[in-house]
């Protein structure tokens, strides 16, 4: 596969990602609406925090689409080496609206343990339109983390861990809604929201830890798995100085020094070629630079 095949591939991955974006938008709007629209009706402080709360949903989404926007693998002249870390960006976006999400959890919830408790209008409407709204968040935090792990996205699999903290703080309310409802206890759903701030921030920080290591250019493939596949090639003879980064799966680029059994520049580019298909066929996308030396070269153990 060649490096402009390995972008068209890059490229058909990205126009699936913003399809699965599109689709989720559109139910993380509703969600939203539906929210909003039930704790105005029922006067329920925490439905509408928690609609403020869906609501970083959809600007994640839209925070996404733009990313993948500028996020594009094909290389331009002042970004010879693509546009994919915008991904990665997008992704660091989405830990950030986590951080915010998860502080405003605690805060509410402390606050509300030290003021008067509102009369709420709460029925089984109500509780009925929230299981149902649980439901799409349970629907599309397993779509899109099915299509993250589908298209070896970051930012599907990020965006899929902060709608799975929208399903635990909708759960938290609908539990303290019905705990109004059936049992007379206004304080349960906010003793209810204390963990799930902390799941909320445990999201963020995974989020982190998955994309930074990209930005920093942490090194994708150990040096030693690459050389012990290389070597199993026929003809060659070495292979040294090796270097990689990016995401296996959607674009690694790979360096390294080969030194080789054939002696004609044909034939030895020949190699080098199965080499590269290898590596592409094992690590999928991969812009590979490779460095041919005489064998006087050979790295001694």
């Amino acid at each position: 596969m060649s490096f402009l095949d390995s972008v068209a591939t890059a490229s058909r991955r990205q126009r699936q990602v913003q399809r699965v974006l599109y689709v989720t938008l559109g139910l993380n709007v509703l969600v939203f609406l539906i929210k909003f629209t039930l704790g105005l009706t029922t006067g329920s402080l925490s439905l509408i925090a928690d609609a403020l709360h869906s609501s970083t949903d959809s600007a994640s989404n839209i925070l996404s689409l733009v990313a993948m926007r500028f996020s594009s693998p094909e290389p331009d002249a002042d970004h010879p080496y693509g546009h994919r870390k915008f991904e990665a960006i997008g992704a660091l976006g989405i830990a950030a609206f986590l951080g915010m999400a998860s502080l405003e959890i605690l805060r509410t919830a402390v606050e509300r343990f030290w003021e008067p408790q509102p009369h709420l209008q709460i029925d089984e409407l109500t509780l009925g339109v929230m299981v149902g709204v649980l439901g799409i968040n349970v629907f599309v935090t397993l779509y899109e983390h099915r299509w993250g792990k589908a298209l070896s996205s970051s930012l599907l699999l990020a965006d899929a861990r902060h709608t799975l903290s929208d399903v635990g703080v909708t759960l938290t309310v609908l539990l303290g809604l019905a705990g109004v409802h059936y049992w007379g206890i206004p304080w349960l759903d906010q003793a209810l929201a204390l963990p799930v701030a902390l799941l909320v921030l445990r999201s963020g920080w995974e989020v982190l830890q998955e994309n930074l290591p990209y930005l920093t250019d942490r090194v994708a493939i150990p040096a030693e798995v690459l050389r012990d596949l290389i070597l199993s090639v026929p003809g060659v003879l070495d292979c040294h100085d090796i270097t990689s980064r990016g995401i296996p799966g959607e674009m690694v680029f790979i360096e390294m020094h080969l030194v080789v059994e054939p002696q004609d520049i044909e034939s030895a580019h020949r190699l080098t070629e199965e080499v590269e298909h290898l590596l592409q066929e094992r690590y999928g996308p991969a812009r590979i630079l490779i460095h041919l030396e005489p064998r006087s070269h050979i790295e001694q153990p």
